[in-house]
């Protein structure tokens, strides 16, 4: 089949790559200049299976009330004028009880067990460089409450084929001793050994080169304008190059979104509707003053929810969700407040590590912030809509980096007429 991918993300970038591997035909539509130019651009770098509980938990209400006015709290909910925000809230808010969390939980350990070995075979195969390290994932505490309740979570994750383990203070520096000197303010933390740790991008751009050395077409700087339906199955669909203004039709046999956050308005002109609403994060990249000093197990921060991860002679700070709209700008206040907490948790962490200087103070610190694209579960859509030759990937909000490898796998399974190896509720079931 000839098959048309929107979204040269990591998820439809690995779509392409596995689609490519069962001898089909393959077309990506990017409206970006590359590949992984987006939400895949400076996330955490984490592939994380065993740090991937949904954000929906019974705790979750009296945390978002709680958080609402604080510029750097780690969810932030912004009320707007929006119908699609507050549909999307309720279905959250429908989610947060110990019966839907453990569900949803199941879920994405699934998923999560099945990418991480798709991605092993993807690297396997090709040999791409991405900054991979595979040191498991720690997770330190501050507050001792915090740190009593992350037993229970661990027995969780443990009952699903988790293996992550509590372990005192003295344990996690003996793990990863970088974190030494903010010792005194850690009470305990959580490991998982299995976890690694790399750079989503140049994976995604990596693969991406392979993609179209085996034939695959991507035409990048290409927008997309709608869906169209003919007789109940996909049609044309309409792109418009950015540089010329040209605009065209696009058929193919079926074709795959995966626009993460914007995939859902694209399936609304069709009938299709999903609750796909953006989350903002944010994530800052330091240069490495102290090499031989920095953390080499990529590391979360429970009190302010922010991850750790080295990437060569660089450090990416990453986290924060500001359920905010489609809005990307860096030089609001809040956006500002949210990068400036980044750089100051790393030097309170990590004193004089990183170059975590203003670029008017001569530091060169790069702030990014991306559009992870949330479900009221956090488990993505993948599968068939009802919309016939009309395929869904996306979802998949701070887990797209962990999931993408094996939502690609499974879509191109079920595309050829496979069933995925994993137990997944997959979209058209």
């Amino acid at each position: 089949m000839h098959i048309l991918i929107l979204g040269a993300g990591v998820i439809g970038t690995c779509t392409a790559w596995h689609l490519l591997e069962r001898g089909h035909d393959v077309t990506v539509v990017e409206r970006q200049s590359g590949a992984a130019l987006e939400t895949s651009f400076a996330n955490a770098g984490q592939i994380s299976v065993s740090y991937c509980e949904p954000w929906a938990n019974r705790d979750a209400p009296a945390k978002l009330l709680k958080w609402m006015f604080r510029n750097d709290a780690p969810l932030l909910f912004r009320p707007h004028m929006d119908w699609q925000q507050w549909r999307w809230g309720m279905q959250f808010l429908s989610q947060c009880h110990d019966a839907a969390f453990e569900r949803n939980v199941a879920q994405l350990v699934a998923l999560g067990a099945y990418s991480h070995a798709a991605l092993k075979a993807v690297v396997g195969a090709t040999g791409l460089e991405y900054h991979r390290l595979e040191r498991g994932i720690a997770h330190y505490f501050t507050d001792q409450a915090a740190f009593d309740a992350a037993a229970g979570a661990a027995r969780l994750m443990q009952r699903f084929g988790v293996d992550r383990r509590v372990v005192s203070r003295d344990e996690l520096l003996r793990i990863e001793p970088a974190f030494a000197a903010f010792g005194a303010h850690i009470v305990g933390g959580t490991y998982t050994a299995s976890d690694e740790s790399g750079d989503a991008c140049a994976f995604t751009q990596g693969l991406a080169r392979l993609c179209a050395a085996r034939g695959a077409t991507f035409l990048y700087g290409h927008a997309i304008e709608r869906l169209q339906t003919v007789g109940g199955g996909i049609g044309p669909v309409a792109v418009r190059n950015t540089a010329s203004g040209e605009s065209r039709s696009l058929r193919a046999d079926a074709v795959v979104v995966a626009c993460g956050s914007y995939s859902a308005g694209l399936l609304r002109g069709v009938g299709v509707d999903l609750p796909i609403y953006p989350g903002k994060g944010y994530s800052a990249t330091f240069r490495l003053l102290r090499p031989q000093d920095a953390p080499s197990v990529s590391t979360i921060d429970d009190q302010v929810k922010c991850a750790f991860t080295r990437l060569g002679n660089e450090l990416r700070v990453a986290g924060t969700i500001e359920l905010n709209g489609y809005d990307l700008s860096l030089d609001t206040p809040l956006a500002r407040a949210r990068c400036r907490m980044l750089a100051q948790r790393v030097e309170q962490v990590l004193p004089g590590v990183c170059d975590t200087r203003d670029a008017a103070d001569g530091g060169n610190p790069r702030y990014w912030c991306g559009l992870r694209p949330a479900t009221p579960t956090n488990i993505p859509y993948i599968g068939r809509t009802r919309v016939r030759g009309l395929w869904v990937n996306a979802g998949h909000g701070t887990l797209g980096w962990t999931h993408g490898a094996g939502s690609g796998l499974a879509i191109a399974e079920l595309l050829s007429g496979e069933r995925p190896g994993m137990d997944f509720r997959f979209l058209g079931d």
